[in-house]
C-alpha cells in the first residue's frame, strides 16, 4: 500500500477564500465607518463684522449682541472674551448687579455698591457692541478694544458729555480670575474716545 499524498485542492482554495474574507471585512469596516461617522456639530454662527452696524437714531443703541471683527474671531480667546463681554453688557442693560459682579474682577466689584451701581446705570442701554481687537497685557490679562453705543437720560450721562446717545470706543482690561476672564478695573489714566451719536 502506498501512501497517497493529501489532495492539494483543499490548500488551493484556502488562500483565495482567506483573501476574499479579509477584503470583505476591510470593505465592510470602511463602509460602516463612513455610514456611522457622525458629522461634527456645526458651530454657532458668530456675529462677525468689520465695522459697527449703522443704526437709525430712533433705534439706538442697536443690537445688544456682542459682535466681533474677523481678526478677533481668529483669536484663541475669542469665545471666552465674547462671552464675558456679553454678560457684562447684559448685566448693565438688565440692571442686574449680581450678574455684573459675576463677570467683573473682585477688585472691580469692590468699586461699587449695589445701590451706587444701580444709580449709575439706571437709564443706560448699551448696544451696537463691536470688539475690534484682543491683545495680551501683563501675565493673566488681556486688553480688549471695544466700541459700543449707549443711550441714557441726559441727567444720567457723563458730566463731560451730557447727551442722550453716546458712541464709545475704549480698551477694557480683562483679568484671568478663578479660571475665567473677568472685566477688570481700568487704569486711571485711560481716556475713552466718545462722541455724540
Amino acid at each position: 500500500m502506498t501512501a497517497q499524498p493529501r489532495p492539494l485542492s483543499r490548500q488551493r482554495w484556502l488562500i483565495p477564500v482567506l483573501v476574499v474574507v479579509i477584503s470583505l471585512t476591510v470593505g465592510v469596516g470602511l463602509l460602516a465607518r463612513d455610514l456611522y461617522l457622525r458629522p461634527e456639530a456645526e458651530p454657532t454662527e458668530p456675529l462677525v463684522s468689520d465695522s459697527p452696524t449703522s443704526v437709525p437714531p430712533g433705534a439706538q443703541p442697536g443690537s445688544r449682541a456682542v459682535e466681533v471683527t474677523p481678526d478677533v474671531f481668529a483669536h484663541p480667546h475669542y469665545q471666552s472674551v465674547r462671552q464675558v463681554l456679553q454678560g457684562y453688557f447684559d448685566s448693565i442693560n438688565d440692571r442686574d448687579y449680581l450678574k455684573w459682579t459675576s463677570v467683573v474682577s473682585r477688585e472691580r466689584a469692590k468699586t461699587k455698591t449695589s445701590s451706587e451701581w444701580k444709580k449709575d446705570y439706571q437709564s443706560t442701554q448699551d448696544g451696537s457692541i463691536l470688539v475690534y481687537r484682543i491683545e495680551p497685557g501683563a501675565p493673566s490679562t488681556l486688553r480688549v478694544l471695544v466700541a459700543f453705543t449707549s443711550t441714557q437720560d441726559v441727567d444720567d450721562a457723563p458730566v463731560y458729555l451730557p447727551e442722550g446717545c453716546i458712541r464709545w470706543r475704549l480698551v477694557l482690561p480683562l483679568r484671568l480670575e478663578s479660571g475665567s476672564w473677568r472685566v477688570d478695573t481700568t487704569d486711571g489714566g485711560t481716556n475713552p474716545e466718545h462722541e455724540r451719536c
